[in-house]
């Protein structure tokens, strides 16, 4: 089938595009190539998918209204996977226009996209921040989020309740994927891993915040895949059991769903770190920094909704995964 596949040069957005590649769909792949970060690795990224038959690159801004509608009527894709998003939570305090323009009216042109050209299942990305003010572990589909702590948190929530009027007056489904601190090969230069192995590598110290006392639930690159490429296969259906009176945050009368993607092992930073050591063969100097605004100190995903509905659980290992992150970034940067 065609499916589009928006933030194709991103990080998970090219592994994604990838895999559905590798088992034969055609993908369209759409990205603006932004200078958020280092536009020659999305180009990297971009030149492994179009060397395979089946892609085709659009360069368009998911705010440019005519051009997402001209590709909707062009492509007449079947389903979409959309992972293009104005990311960063720090970022947010600094250019919140980037955040209104990209994820909030991008994203109603995707939603309007997908209404008007019959699209059978969209799924697009969340994020384990909209747990925001939340200190309840692990974070659960079934809690409340109403208390987010960033812009960038917000305008995630705002995408699951966008999508959730979509699939209630248009019956379009629609599932939400909150993904927890995804890391792995090919990964974002401005997130904490990459950072570290630069910073290590070049032999300056690195920046740890909340003086090292953070938790986070870091997802291998692989296992998000493979939970979103099995989400897009079942699509939203309405819960029959969704009581109005008590409702659900995470389920609907609509075909609605969202998600958590995590590794349910919230690792300490510091262990995070001496994982990172370890592959790299040398010790870290820390510069111990406050907690950043906007930052929350731990997450940890509940699994369990998601493997009742497709069957998989991520569970690869922080040590390996950061291995084969190293492994990768001194191929790629020849270090």
């Amino acid at each position: 089938m065609t499916i589009l596949v928006t933030g194709a040069a991103g990080f998970i957005g090219y592994h994604v595009a990838a895999r559905l590649l590798a088992r034969g769909d055609t993908v369209v792949g759409l990205d603006n190539l932004n200078t958020y970060y280092d536009v020659s690795l999305k180009e990297a990224r971009l030149a492994r998918l179009t060397m395979q038959p089946g892609f085709r690159f659009v360069k368009l801004d998911l705010a440019d209204r005519a051009g997402m509608e001209a590709l909707f009527a062009t492509e007449r894709p079947q389903r979409v996977v959309h992972l293009a998003a104005q990311a960063g939570v720090r970022y947010s305090l600094e250019n919140p226009q980037a955040y209104v323009d990209s994820n909030l009216v991008g994203f109603t042109n995707v939603l309007e996209g997908c209404r008007h050209g019959g699209i059978e299942h969209l799924v697009y990305a969340s994020s384990s921040s909209v747990y925001g003010g939340n200190l309840t572990l692990p974070f659960s589909e079934h809690d409340n989020i109403d208390h987010p702590v960033s812009l960038y948190a917000a305008t995630k929530k705002a995408n699951e309740l966008m999508a959730h009027t979509y699939s209630h007056l248009f019956r379009l489904p629609t599932t939400g994927l909150r993904f927890f601190t995804v890391y792995g090969p090919w990964g974002r230069p401005d997130m904490a891993l990459f950072l570290f192995t630069k910073a290590m590598l070049e032999g300056r110290p690195i920046e740890v915040f909340n003086h090292g006392k953070m938790v986070r639930d870091f997802t291998y690159i692989d296992d998000v895949v493979e939970g979103v490429v099995r989400v897009v296969d079942r699509s939203a259906e309405p819960n029959p059991d969704f009581d109005p009176e008590h409702p659900d945050p995470g389920t609907s009368n609509a075909p609605y769903r969202v998600f958590n993607i995590g590794n349910s092992r919230p690792t300490p930073l510091a262990e995070y770190i001496e994982a990172l050591e370890e592959a790299l063969g040398r010790r870290a100097e820390r510069n111990l920094l406050p907690m950043q605004p906007g930052d929350v100190p731990a997450t940890s995903a509940n699994t369990s909704e998601l493997d009742a509905w497709v069957g998989f659980k991520p569970d690869t290992p922080v040590r390996e995964g950061v291995r084969w992150f190293v492994e990768w970034y001194r191929a790629f940067y020849k270090v």
